[in-house]
């Protein structure tokens, strides 16, 4: 390291325009990065961490952000003070960014090929060949599995994973003095999350990148920080080396955050409680097309014979690493993509069910989304969002009573009648997925797919969605399809547990058994996976 930092960030504040005025979100923070280190900056949903990341390249929403103090200094020079064309060649090649919701960072017009190509053909200026050269070597080293025929494919093909492992490869395509990290590992499994970081670091150390790390995870942070700050309200409460700060706390708030995490057990496991969904040999095959005629020479085996049930007030747990099938059961199941083999909801057979027959049922089998962000009309406000499902079912209600059954719902998960009137680009990643699982939650459904719906949360409002979830449970004699890659949070849920690989069951069985004693190496590489980094992190906050 040398002896000026590569990145100063000095007294600095981001406020936005509110109506009668303006609100602060970041409140005079000040940290440095030197070159080859790796900062962390964690905290929960709303706390400052990502607009703090994202003024460092100013990509906030200006006018209506501004700075009423500060500097940041990149190589000694101010950014704030930069013109836009200036920014411009800083931006991808200089400084990069790896952001949290994937989907909506990526085109939905252009391939794979071209948007990872584009970053070194605008930098580089390279030939359309070395841009496909690199461009392969890139998804390969990210793990994108067999990346030659991944180069045709649309964001939409991909599953959420290997979306977040395609934008890890742009961030990385110019080999840049510093990546700004904001939740990269979020959408990610937990085997794959530790080849990300144990790649992150290998790169780090040939390059000499510094890293400036987004997270909630404080998990993460262990493995991958030389230091840490700790953000709370726009401010920094407590920074240091994160030996330190994880084995003696000093602030309040840094002790909450290293005690926060899932607990509890979920309900009794009642075998004889009636059946709301049940699945028999169920498959989704996508049809692989080559050459003019687009012939058919193969399928893609998504989901290939699968068989579960789920009862009454119980919940099972997809869990499988990115690209399993995981997703695509839980959008077979409720009628959102074609399939074969038999799907019953409450006895009744539904696979050959219309569009038009699916819709009265659609208020008892809701589901909760991946991408928040995605799933949300930026178009409409939180009220019209969570209460759209009523007014699509037929529900006549009046205004005031449409406001009182969002604000309900929004109680339920933690979010106040202010935020009614509020559109999703004002809230944080962890605000936008609980208005999401609102939106579930006010048709009062029988059955829910819930496809990571704590993944963009971080730890303590996972353990309060968690307990939410299993309360909504008890109380409404709910049926869930948690699908997760994080199985701490699978623990505290699933009465019975289905590990997924490459479309297919590797292991079913009760959860409780599955966790103490798996049968496949599979499944023993995921718990190994998830439970090691969970052991040293309680092992740092206990010495």
């Amino acid at each position: 390291m040398t002896d000026a930092p590569l990145l100063s960030v000095r007294d600095l504040s981001v406020d936005f325009a509110r109506e009668g005025g303006r609100a602060l979100a970041v409140d005079r923070v000040s940290f440095d990065l030197a070159k080859g280190e790796t900062l962390a900056i964690v905290g929960e949903s709303g706390s400052g961490k990502s607009v703090t990341a994202l003024s460092i390249v100013k990509l906030l929403a200006y006018p209506a952000a501004g700075h009423p103090s500060g500097e940041i200094l990149f190589k000694g020079r101010d950014l704030l003070k930069a013109s836009e064309r200036e920014l411009r060649k800083v931006r991808g090649a200089d400084i990069t960014m790896v952001f949290q919701e994937p989907m909506t960072s990526l085109n939905p017009l252009h391939t794979i090929e071209r948007q990872v190509g584009e970053v070194l053909k605008v930098h580089r200026g390279w030939s359309a060949a070395k841009c496909r050269e690199r461009t392969l070597e890139l998804l390969a080293q990210v793990g994108i599995p067999n990346p030659a025929e991944r180069l045709d494919a649309f964001p939409h093909q991909l599953s959420g994973g290997q979306r977040q492992r395609v934008m890890i490869a742009m961030a990385l395509a110019n080999e840049p003095d510093l990546l700004i990290a904001d939740e990269p590992t979020t959408a990610l499994d937990v085997t794959v999350q530790a080849q990300i970081l144990a790649l992150l670091k290998e790169l780090q150390g040939r390059l000499g990148m510094a890293m400036l790390f987004i997270t909630h995870d404080l998990g993460i942070v262990r493995r991958i920080a030389d230091r840490v700050c700790v953000m709370t309200e726009g401010k920094i409460v407590e920074h240091g080396e994160t030996a330190r700060v994880f084995a003696s706390p000093e602030h309040a708030y840094t002790r909450k955050l290293l005690a926060a995490e899932p607990k509890g057990a979920p309900p009794p496991t009642d075998a004889e409680a009636r059946a709301v969904v049940e699945v028999d040999d169920l498959k989704v095959w996508f049809p692989i097309r080559r050459g003019l005629l687009r012939k058919t020479v193969g399928h893609v085996k998504a989901v290939d014979g699968v068989s579960v049930t789920v009862r009454e007030g119980q919940t099972l747990g997809v869990v499988g690493e990115s690209g399993s099938g995981k997703t695509t059961l839980g959008l077979a199941i409720l009628r959102l993509i074609s399939s074969e083999g038999r799907i019953a909801y409450l006895g009744q057979a539904i696979d050959g069910f219309s569009s038009a027959a699916m819709r009265p049922l659609r208020a008892d089998m809701q589901i909760v989304f991946q991408d928040p962000y995605g799933s949300l009309s930026p178009r409409m406000t939180v009220v019209d969002i969570v209460t759209e499902g009523l007014d699509v079912q037929g529900k006549a209600l009046k205004p005031a009573e449409r406001r009182e059954a969002a604000a309900r719902a929004l109680a339920d998960v933690g979010l106040g009648a202010d935020a009614l009137d509020r559109y999703p680009h004002e809230f944080s990643g962890g605000q936008r997925q609980r208005i999401a699982i609102a939106r579930a939650l006010a048709l009062e459904p029988a059955f829910i797919v819930l496809d990571e719906p704590t993944s963009a949360l971080d730890m303590s409002v996972q353990a309060q969605i968690v307990d939410l979830l299993r309360a909504v449970q008890a109380k409404r004699k709910l049926s869930f399809l948690f699908i997760s890659h994080d199985l701490k949070v699978v623990r505290a849920l699933a009465n019975d547990l289905v590990v997924m690989r490459g479309g297919k069951v590797v292991e079913h069985g009760p959860a409780a058994e599955v966790f103490a004693a798996p049968k496949t190496d599979y499944t023993r590489a995921l718990l190994a996976a998830a439970f090691d980094i969970e052991a040293k992190a309680s092992h740092a906050v206990a010495q």
